[in-house]
């Protein structure tokens, strides 16, 4: 028998195996309750300094328009009225044109970007899904300001000329209808604005549906798909119930996107302080656009109160959109217990 061939003694066997053990790395040095204490006081302490700002914000946007508040109150909200000539100032016509804006822009963009996001997760080919994804992304990047000076250089007159004109010779006859595309045909307003900004939020909305429709599990779709269904039932029938909070979310994010945008709606609106009709077609002008060509001009009074009063209206508009998506989560899970 060779000497390797013999056992190793008992003794040996435990001075290799202490050796093996003193060579392995020296585990991390664990933090105490100390340093998990503070780490939980940092992330408190970002909570509440997101909070102050928020409040702060709040706070010197009242400030800044109380002059406006206690002239005006609640009526200026409801008045067409705006000369800073005269100092009268009423904030109907901008609410109007932010509302109609996001609202057209919304109706455009959601059915497209859902369109999208079902192409790209369950019909693309394999070598088209990275190149198509990676360039509706890339439309996100795009500055605004390019957004509003195509729109208001090219996509106007293409709007004017094959969209307004036959619209208005086909409805002018036709009552109740007539009145919304009515006025001059000239490619800039209500409607053009709300395209640039439907534009605008697209890729927005559907890379957030792409993302949480990727996330329902295969082992649906698949089940799904060896059950006979077609691609629309998997994907109203599976995807959607699965991911419909994350759709919500995107939907809810291209809205706040449309609401706050400044420059592109600022190119194509007509900047319009008055609301002759409840036309498309009819210039108008926005929160953001009144406060983007105003503001650095306004004189410090009333003119300047009724700018931030509109700042702190859009403010609110924008806590009730959250809330209303806040609502609509709820009422979701609420179905889905009372299914359950």
């Amino acid at each position: 028998m060779t000497l390797s061939a013999c056992p190793m003694p008992f003794e040996d066997s435990l001075q290799f195996d202490a050796q093996a053990v003193s060579r392995r790395p020296a585990a991390p040095a664990r933090f105490g309750p100390l340093a998990d204490r503070m780490f939980g006081w940092m992330a408190m302490g970002a909570a509440l300094l997101t909070l102050g700002l928020l409040a702060a914000i709040l706070v010197s946007l009242t400030v800044g328009a109380w002059p406006a508040i206690s002239q005006s109150g609640a009526g200026f909200l409801t008045s067409t009225t705006w000369d800073p000539v005269k100092q009268e100032f009423g904030g109907l016509v901008m609410i109007y044109g932010t509302l109609m804006t996001s609202a057209i822009a919304l109706l455009i963009a959601v059915p497209v970007s859902f369109g999208i996001a079902i192409f790209l997760t369950e019909l693309a080919p394999a070598w088209l899904k990275r190149p198509l994804g990676t360039a509706i992304e890339l439309l996100a990047a795009i500055p605004s300001i390019v957004y509003g000076m195509w729109g208001l250089l090219v996509f106007s007159p293409i709007l004017s000329n094959y969209v307004q004109q036959p619209l208005q010779s086909m409805f002018a006859s036709v009552p109740y209808l007539g009145a919304f595309f009515s006025g001059p045909p000239v490619g800039i307003g209500i409607l053009a604005a709300g395209i640039i900004l439907a534009i605008m939020i697209i890729p927005f909305i559907s890379a957030v549906m792409r993302d949480v429709f990727e996330v329902t599990p295969t082992l649906l779709r698949e089940s799904a798909y060896g059950l006979g269904a077609t691609t629309w039932e998997v994907v109203s029938c599976v995807v959607l119930p699965y991911t419909k909070a994350g759709v919500l979310g995107g939907i809810m994010l291209g809205l706040g996107r449309a609401i706050g945008e400044t420059m592109a709606v600022t190119f194509v609106i007509g900047n319009f302080n008055q609301l002759d009709s409840l036309s498309l077609f009819q210039a108008a002008n926005s929160i953001t656009s009144a406060l983007a060509n105003e503001f650095a001009e306004a004189n410090p009074g009333l003119h300047q109160a009724s700018l931030m009063y509109l700042g702190l209206v859009l403010f609110f508009i924008t806590f009730v959109v959250l809330g209303i998506s806040k609502i609509l989560l709820q009422q979701l899970k609420k179905r889905e217990g009372s299914k359950a």
